[in-house]
């Protein structure tokens, strides 16, 4: 596995470890569906209940394929099980990119705009510099909006063990 992607692997685990216990349990992303819910204040009930059914089918998908001790919870150990087999989780994660992505894009232009973005980001716990730095990647127009697209495919490559030098990885990393 990639340097990058082993940095973004403890990234997203620990993002996703609401609670700060060390495991991922479902209590974990109901907490982080309620967050990022919450931080949505422009879209609809649609969009709302979709990064919800998102946010469980991800645990759902994470228990089944993971919990290898059937404990109810993810470890770190087990967690990294998740980009070890990427193809294990792509409906998954197509789901929660698209849902998330959606969520961004209220008025249902394709683009989104940087508070929009910011405060879904700042809700999954991202630190507010590093998400401008990702945001400023997806070539944002004059009017500081961004392609929606962009930034899905851009959750999607996060999960990638073989992907490097990915606009994700600001998100871990400082530019340099």
């Amino acid at each position: 596995m990639r340097e990058e992607a082993l940095d973004r692997v403890q990234l997203i685990f620990h993002s996703f470890d609401v609670n700060g216990n060390g495991c991922l349990e479902p209590g974990d992303f109901e907490l982080m569906s309620g967050h990022v819910v919450a931080a949505a204040v422009a879209s609809d009930d649609t969009a709302k209940d979709n990064i919800a059914k998102a946010f469980r089918q991800f645990w759902a998908t994470l228990e089944a394929e993971l919990d290898a001790d059937a404990d109810g919870r993810v470890s770190y150990d087990e967690w990294i099980g998740c980009v070890l087999s990427p193809e294990r989780f792509d409906d998954t994660i197509a789901q929660f990119a698209d849902a998330l992505s959606a969520l961004g894009d209220p008025d249902g232009d394709g683009l989104i705009e940087r508070p929009i973005f910011a405060d879904l980001m700042s809700a999954i716990g991202f630190e507010q510099d590093r998400l401008h730095d990702l945001y400023n990647t997806f070539g944002p127009d004059n009017e500081d909006r961004a392609p929606v697209r962009v930034w899905r495919d851009t959750i999607f490559d996060h999960y990638r063990p073989d992907k490097g030098g990915i606009a994700g990885d600001r998100l871990v990393r400082a530019e340099g």
